[in-house]
């Protein structure tokens, strides 16, 4: 139940009006938790949750809030938080939304859920999502598809649509995704919300159930810049556990909202607004916030990027390849679904995995399969690491003259259940936009601009140099309570 003192809000919108409240004594976090739960149960037709962590979260909640009356509390006091069903939380279960994992328990948490939890978070359960973090639209989850909240006709995005979803629904306060080629930007920008993806290497994936390892992220999904900015303090930095994360230290990032401030350079990629597959209203939404950002004192120019046609190719074949290595695990043998009827091992291995996983991860794995082979790898998986060094440098030398580049999220507002399912070429090109910052490890952030004439979100997509969250999300700070709040 909500607390009496406090009427009831359908939405909190940030971790410091939540923390205000405690501190007044009008809300505890035990009743901020109930709230949830509350809210959960009547918002149950989203499908956003694969599965509520009633029992722990409780617990959790009762001793965060004797930790605040003894002030002792951590930073993230009063933040409940739902975490991507591909991130592992020891005695939970997790499934990465597939029935090959179907039932299993994890032995051990993540990095990221560790850090969660020792700065006092609330973890309220696992979020559904695209199956293996595969899809763009979160209609591949064995769970079932998750709805949008502002057109439940229409998809969440994905692969982290039940993260975006949570917290578009004021279903917890935030949420953590996982961002592959725009798993995290691209359901934030449906849901309206901010989703952070920050530089390759800034956030641990220990715990994190794998697709494409060069390529997977752990990221955020925020109703503010503030939070996103907690949030990436907290999970970011090395972790003797991940090989790939960086040992560089973690800034300030939140109090490096008010400081880095000023006049930005902007780059717009010209081609990305002349697409033929951008839709009117988010053209018109992103040329309308460049404009805001002339006013705010910002230098815009409008620059040409000439390898957009080859970033969607490049990235399904890499991300293939390494999902075809990943996935090889899941054999029916040491944990997951298996075939009981199978009568040899030859078997096992074919009926397990024909049954265990759903169409589109068995077409990513045959694909990514086919471009490892011997004749293919030269002519396909090489010429793509190829074409992503070429990527990788144009960027880079780009970003030596401006300090944010500008672009779209996706080309489209979320589109309608079912629509785009029969034509895999066309759900694949909706990462035009995203895999960009993918390619190339650079952080990029989708911020919620106003709605269309449907009352369907839109969004704008803005990258920086790597390890550059900072001047990401100041920018963002700015933007947002000039022109959104």
């Amino acid at each position: 139940m909500t607390p009496t003192s406090q009427p009831k809000q359908k939405k909190y919108q940030s971790l410091a009006e939540i923390r205000a409240l405690i501190a007044q004594k009008t809300l505890t976090v035990p009743e901020l938790l109930a709230h949830y739960l509350e809210q959960i149960r009547e918002n149950e037709y989203l499908n956003a949750f694969n599965g509520v962590f009633e029992q722990s979260a409780t617990a959790q909640a009762e001793k965060v809030q004797a930790k605040i009356d003894a002030g002792t509390a951590g930073k993230l006091a009063g933040m409940v938080i739902g975490i991507k069903d591909n991130i592992c939380y020891k005695s939970h279960e997790v499934t990465a939304s597939s029935k090959m994992l179907e039932g299993f328990v994890s032995p051990y948490s993540a990095t990221v859920v560790e850090r969660l939890l020792k700065e006092d978070a609330v973890i309220i359960g696992r979020l559904n999502c695209d199956e293996f973090a595969m899809g763009g639209s979160n209609e591949t989850s064995y769970y079932g598809p998750v709805r949008n909240a502002a057109d439940t006709e229409r998809v969440a995005g994905g692969s982290s649509g039940g993260s975006a979803v949570a917290v578009q629904a004021g279903l917890c306060l935030a949420a953590l995704g996982t961002d592959t080629g725009g798993s995290v930007r691209q359901p934030a920008a449906f849901c309206g919300c901010l989703g952070l993806k920050p530089t390759y290497g800034r956030i641990s994936r220990y715990g994190v159930i794998a697709y494409a390892s060069s390529f997977d992220q752990v990221g955020t999904i925020t109703n503010s810049a503030t939070d996103a900015a907690v949030l990436l303090e907290v999970l970011a930095g090395a972790d003797d556990y991940d090989s790939t994360v960086s040992r560089l230290a973690v800034p300030p990032y939140t109090e490096h909202l008010e400081k880095k401030t000023g006049s930005r350079r902007i780059a717009v990629l010209k081609e990305t607004l002349d697409s033929g597959v951008l839709d009117h209203s988010v053209k018109d939404a992103v040329e309308a916030a460049l404009e805001r950002f002339k006013a705010q004192g910002h230098v815009v120019e409008y620059v040409s990027f000439d390898l957009l046609d080859y970033l969607v190719p490049a990235y399904y074949v890499l991300t293939t390849a390494e999902a075809s290595s990943n996935l090889s695990r899941y054999d029916g043998v040491h944990y997951g679904f298996r075939d009981t009827e199978a009568r040899n091992l030859n078997e096992l291995y074919r009926k397990s995995r024909a049954a265990g996983f759903g169409d589109e991860v068995k077409k990513r794995i045959l694909l990514g399969t086919f471009v490892l082979s011997a004749g293919y790898y030269d002519a396909y998986y090489q010429k793509a690491q190829q074409v992503r060094q070429l990527i990788r440098e144009k960027m880079e030398e780009m970003l030596e003259h401006y300090d944010l580049i500008v672009s779209p999220v996706a080309p489209t507002p979320a589109f309608k259940l079912g629509e785009h399912m029969e034509d895999p070429l066309v759900m694949y090109m909706a990462d035009i936009f995203t895999v960009l910052a993918s390619l190339t490890g650079i952080p990029a952030i989708a911020l919620p601009l106003d709605n269309n004439q449907e009352g369907l979100p839109l969004s704008i997509q803005l990258m920086a140099r790597h390890f550059h969250e900072d001047t990401l999300l100041a920018f963002a700070h700015q933007f947002m309570n000039v022109y959104v709040n």
